[in-house]
């Protein structure tokens, strides 16, 4: 299942890798067909033009991105580790099979607490492969339940994606998009939070109340899924005979632990990143800072990465792992990352060829010129569905923060807007689109095992996402307008 799971998620980090390669070589040659750059001495006149990329500068930008991008490449590569970890416990697993059990004979109140529980874990740390597993733990449940796969398939996806669209601390979003804005553009963690908190609820109920509906149509009546002949045939003979199962599964002391380590782990990482002075809280900054060197409230990547790091060993120590195995499975885990890590080295490549080049300063200047005149209210949306076409090009969230934010964020702050704002219209936007995206590997792996047919899901989900974006459109403006 390993094996096949990472396969599954090759093409999509290639695609990534590829697509923003190309740009790469597609703003050098930009690069020679702009306006020549003037300058006053040996400083650049704003706007005036670039400097046309060598050859060597433009092989050379993803290897001076991957330098550029170290802090948050070793984060994600640790991470990947503590999750590989946690996976090997089976306490996340187990524990949604005892949830289960108890709530039997009640499981439509399942579908809001799980697409709750996983939408934590994409606004935390952008959970969405992860989930792959889930797809048909979760269809054998649901169609004991006389519901379908499609619910089952939307709860897993719906709900991580709701957290992912909503990033408040999501490293591969949010982390990426303030690690890549330049020097000089300032931004405020704590109303990214907020905003992210209020995208993240509102895209989550919307979700909870289409997969609701949904499901109790398909318990009342079985003709009302969405799913073909064929479809439900299949599910028939894959998790049909499952139905007189009784689902048996008793955490043990130990995986209760796991939980809760795991939950403080992310706990601590968010008070860790959350701007505590910004708030007026001197607290913690009193206090903390001798485990990391950085008291609670200035943690960046390197104090997170140190922190999983530390967990990652107490969880394996605590589950009774051998050196040697803790080793193996924390490398698988670092492993399953090295994708990511090449599309964030690639994407800052970008930026650093854009900044050698002058090409950043050109774009943002003479874009800040054209819309200097245009209202809050126009450039939000605007932004908003740029972002959602930039995304389908790069479905990686990091990817496209790290191409984006550079460009996008000063832009923002020179004709006045909000920063914040900005940044979060890039998150949600490219949250949308990996809700539906044929490039995400979760999406495709996962619908694969719940037996539904990809065009299946889209007709399906098809509301579910216009109703998302209007709501998203009208949050990011209010913010954009009032911030």
């Amino acid at each position: 299942m390993e094996s096949k799971r990472k396969n599954k998620k090759r093409p999509t980090a290639l695609s990534a890798f590829t697509i923003i390669l190309i740009l790469t070589f597609i703003l050098a040659i930009i690069s020679h067909l702009l306006p020549k750059a003037v300058f006053s001495g040996e400083v650049l006149v704003n706007g005036s033009g670039v400097v046309g990329a060598t050859l060597s500068q433009t092989l050379l930008a993803p290897i001076l991105g991957f330098s550029d991008a170290i802090d948050i490449c070793l984060f994600v590569l640790v991470l990947g580790g503590f999750l590989k970890v946690i996976n090997h416990t089976k306490a996340i697993e187990t524990g949604i099979q005892v949830l289960i059990k108890k709530l039997h004979g009640k499981e439509l109140v399942l579908i809001p607490i799980l697409m709750f529980l996983f939408s934590i874990g994409g606004t935390t740390y952008g959970m969405l492969e992860e989930t792959v597993g889930f797809y048909a733990l979760l269809a054998a449940v649901m169609v004991a339940s006389g519901m379908d796969t499609i619910v089952s398939s939307a709860i897993v996806l719906l709900g991580a994606g709701s957290g992912v669209l909503g990033s408040t601390i999501n490293p591969f979003a949010v982390g990426a998009a303030i690690s890549a804005l330049p020097e000089g553009t300032t931004v405020n963690q704590g109303i990214i939070i907020g905003l992210g908190v209020v995208l993240w609820l509102s895209t989550l109920l919307i979700s909870i109340y289409f997969v609701t509906k949904y499901a109790k149509k398909v318990i009342s009546k079985k003709g009302s899924t969405f799913l073909s002949l064929q479809e439900q045939k299949d599910m028939e003979e894959t998790y049909g005979t499952k139905s007189d199962k009784k689902i048996e599964a008793t955490l043990s002391g130990k995986q209760k632990i796991t939980l809760l380590l795991f939950a403080l782990t992310f706990v601590v990482m968010i008070i860790g990143f959350i701007p505590w002075e910004d708030f007026g809280v001197t607290f913690f900054s009193k206090t903390t800072g001798w485990l990391t060197g950085s008291p609670l409230g200035l943690w960046y990547f390197n104090e997170a990465t140190l922190w999983f790091l530390i967990m990652s060993i107490i969880i394996g120590a605590m589950n009774g792992l051998k050196e040697h195995d803790f080793v193996d499975i924390f490398i698988d885990g670092a492993d399953d990352m090295v994708g990511v890590i090449l599309i964030i080295a690639i994407a800052r490549g970008a930026s650093v060829l854009m900044k050698v080049t002058y090409l950043d300063n050109y774009i943002i200047i003479n874009a800040a010129r054209m819309l200097q005149n245009v209202p809050a209210y126009v450039f939000a949306p605007m932004n908003y569905i740029l972002h959602v076409g930039l995304s389908v090009l790069v479905p990686s969230s990091s990817g496209l923060a790290t191409l984006s934010t550079p460009i996008m964020g000063p832009l923002a702050q020179q004709v006045g807007f909000s920063v914040e704002a900005t940044v979060m219209e890039m998150v949600a936007a490219n949250g949308l689109v990996n809700l539906f995206t044929p490039t995400c590997g979760a999406i495709m792996g996962g619908l694969a095992l719940a037996k539904v047919d990809y065009t299946t899901w889209l007709k399906w989900v098809g509301k579910v996402i216009v109703t998302i974006a209007i709501a998203n459109i009208i949050i990011l403006t209010i913010a954009m307008v009032i911030l």
